[in-house]
């Protein structure tokens, strides 16, 4: 298991309040995927949820400063959309095409992500029991991506690339990671 690296930029034109950085790694072995993420910069001026007491699954964490990660086959439109709160709260969902067929993805039931923060730095990190959705041997395309909301009401969308002339973490020419399978 290699982690490959990965950095987020701001979608042009959203700029960015907080001086934030943001990075991590994403590793593959076999039927678990481990993401790691880290935020840096003025964090007082980034809208952070805080953390509950019994995290669960929960719809529109995409609303708040979320962590999102896209995973799909080449030989399949379908894909999935992990959301992972740094409250702890997470979500998974199944698209059968490009933002069609939305649904939860029963095949996850609990995801646990472990958040660390101080002033400068948010970390998220979770291993991600990924055998039930995708074959160990099926290379996976990857995108990472960001929601980040400020204090001020304002949103951000991050990804290492921004194809479209609007913030869309859904397009197929974003999932610019490729993770291989072990066949």
């Amino acid at each position: 298991m290699n982690p490959m690296r990965f950095f987020l930029k701001p979608f042009p034109g959203e700029g960015n309040p907080a001086g934030l950085t943001i990075g991590g790694s994403i590793a593959r072995r076999a039927d678990t995927l481990s993401v790691r993420c880290e935020v840096r910069g003025d964090l007082s001026k980034v809208s952070i949820p805080a953390a509950a007491e019994a995290p669960r699954r929960k719809d529109r964490l995409w609303e708040e400063t979320c962590l999102e990660l896209f995973l799909g086959t080449a030989d399949s439109w379908e894909y999935r959309e992990f959301n992972l709160s740094p409250s702890g709260h997470w979500n998974v969902y199944r698209f059968t095409r490009y933002r069609e067929g939305m649904r939860e993805e029963p095949a996850i039931a609990s995801l646990s992500i472990d958040v660390r923060r101080d002033s400068k730095a948010l970390l998220l990190t979770a291993d991600i029991g990924i055998g039930k959705i995708v074959p160990a041997d099926k290379d996976l395309a990857a995108a990472v991506a960001a929601v980040i909301g400020t204090i001020d009401g304002g949103k951000s969308h991050w990804a290492p690339v921004h194809p479209a002339s609007r913030p869309d973490f859904h397009r197929r020419d974003g999932f610019a990671l490729t993770l291989p399978g072990d066949g």
